[in-house]
Order: structure tokens, then sequence, then C-alpha cells
């Protein structure tokens, strides 16, 4: 079985028409982009932690 079946999938969200948005929504779009970015990067760490962890004890 391959680990990405396991994976939840990936929502679809529609796409941002950007030239139709103004100068602060696309500020605030940009914002909350960073913000999933962020929580994606912790998400990462969160899982490589994890692994490190099993990885530690199965080795052992």
């Amino acid at each position: 079985m391959d680990s990405d079946d396991l994976e939840p999938a990936r929502p679809t969200g529609a796409t941002k028409i950007l030239e139709a948005m103004s100068v602060e929504a696309l500020g605030e779009y940009v914002d909350e982009l960073q913000a999933e970015v962020k929580r994606a990067q912790a998400m990462i760490e969160s899982k490589l932690a994890a692994r490190s962890s099993a990885d530690s004890v199965f080795k052992n």
C-alpha cells in the first residue's frame, strides 16, 4: 500500500480570479495563503518529529 493512499484527499477549491479582486482583497488573500503555508509547515514538522520518534523506537 502506498502511503499516499492513507492521506486525505486535497480540497479542490475554486481558483480565484485575481484580476477581479481589489488591492485590499488581494492583500487579505495573500495573508490567508501565508497562514495556510505556516499551518502546512507546522504539520510537516509535526509529522517529521513523529516519524523520527517511531524510527528511534524501531531501530533499537
